[in-house]
């Protein structure tokens, strides 16, 4: 979780939202990222999905299956979504979100009969830390 951090404080560093996430398979990281939305001009580069991506590509396979996914906000409907086609393990995240999360907010993804695979969810690790985050970003973006 700390790598995650580290990468959302980078991610703030470049004026983007503080989330950052990181893949890992035997305590080796296959991919981490923060949030580049503003600088790819693209909507679907959250943290979340650029660290699955190069996961992928790291392991040569769009299945990751044994891996986990430490991320510093809860996952949002897309990125949750990205999660469960990609077989993650396990998904361990800081703070939640009320407003934009779908795992344990919003749509629940996970607990939903469509849903292809449901990782085992560790949500509120660090959760404080990851509130301060965010909360000190969006205060001075006002």
């Amino acid at each position: 979780m700390t790598r995650a951090f580290d990468e959302a404080r980078a991610a703030a560093v470049r004026g983007e939202v503080p989330v950052g996430a990181v893949v890992v398979r035997a305590g080796v990281v296959l991919g981490a990222a923060g949030n580049r939305t503003l600088e790819l001009k693209d909507p679907t580069a959250h943290a979340e999905m650029l660290a699955l991506r190069m996961a992928c590509e790291a392991i040569g396979s769009e299945r990751l299956i044994g891996c986990d996914l430490y991320v510093t906000l809860e996952p949002c409907p897309m990125c949750a979504a990205a999660i469960s086609f990609s077989r993650i393990r396990r998904l361990y995240f800081a703070a939640s979100d009320p407003k934009g999360g779908a795992v344990e907010n919003g749509v629940r993804l996970y607990d939903s009969a469509s849903c292809h695979h449901a990782p085992e969810v560790y949500g509120g690790l660090r959760e404080s830390e990851a509130s301060a985050l965010l909360k000190a970003f969006f205060r001075q973006r006002r």
